[in-house]
């Protein structure tokens, strides 16, 4: 059954396909920040009083830096998402608008390149 317009099907335009996907990974990367949020809060909280020593004692345990990895991954990834979807919804301009979605995909791709290396220059001691 086809739900376009007639209009809409003669002039070929229509679903893109996307975006039940790109919903679906919204909401999978923010059920994924839930645990991950929870033990970066604790682990936060727990070592308060540990001072620089104490922060780094703990991001030098390898399980730390991994799921510390994978929330800044998932962090950044769901933001990216986000601010497409604000991006899509809100420029109508469509050259502007992919520059801006280019844009924010390659700025959430460097915060998160950039939130590890500082994570791992300060698990590793550099």
């Amino acid at each position: 059954m086809d739900y376009r317009t007639p209009l809409k099907r003669a002039q070929g335009l229509g679903a893109s396909h996307h975006g039940a996907s790109h919903w679906w990974m919204q909401r999978l990367s923010a059920v994924a920040m839930v645990p991950l949020m929870l033990w970066l809060v604790v682990g936060l909280a727990t070592h308060t009083g540990g001072g620089y020593e104490g922060t780094v004692t703990w991001l030098g345990n390898p399980v730390n830096a991994v799921v510390l990895v994978i929330a800044f991954g998932v962090l950044f990834y769901h933001a990216s998402l986000g601010l497409q979807v604000v991006l899509e919804d809100y420029v109508s301009h469509k050259g502007v608008r992919i520059a801006l979605v280019t844009g924010v995909r390659f700025l959430a791709a460097l915060l998160a390149v950039s939130a590890i290396f500082a994570l791992f220059k300060i698990a590793l001691g550099g």
